[in-house]
C-alpha cells in the first residue's frame, strides 16, 4: 500500500493522508507531483512535507511515522479507489 501524505511543519498538522493500491503507484507520483508544484507556486514548499511512503498497512506506518497521526483530522483522509 502506498501513502501520499502533506504535513504542515508549523502546525505539526497532517493536510492530506491519501491511500493507493500497489498497482497505482505512478498515480501516486504523479499526485505528489502536482502537490509539490503547486506549494512551490504558492512559495509553501519549505513549510510543507509531502512524502509517499511504503508500508504494508496503515497500522505499519502508525509504528514508524507516528508523528503524521498525531493531529489527523478525518477531513484530511482520502482513500484512492479504483473503478471500472
Amino acid at each position: 500500500m502506498i501513502f501520499l501524505i502533506e504535513y504542515d511543519r508549523p502546525t505539526r498538522r497532517t493536510l492530506l493522508f491519501k491511500t493507493y493500491p500497489d498497482s497505482e503507484r505512478r498515480k501516486a507520483h504523479d499526485d505528489r507531483l502536482e502537490i509539490e508544484l503547486d506549494l512551490s507556486r504558492r512559495a509553501l514548499l519549505l513549510e510543507r512535507e509531502v512524502l509517499l511512503l511504503d508500508a504494508h498497512d496503515e497500522n505499519a506506518l502508525r509504528r514508524t511515522h507516528d508523528r503524521y497521526f498525531e493531529n489527523l483530522p478525518d477531513e484530511s483522509r482520502s482513500t484512492h479507489v479504483i473503478t471500472g
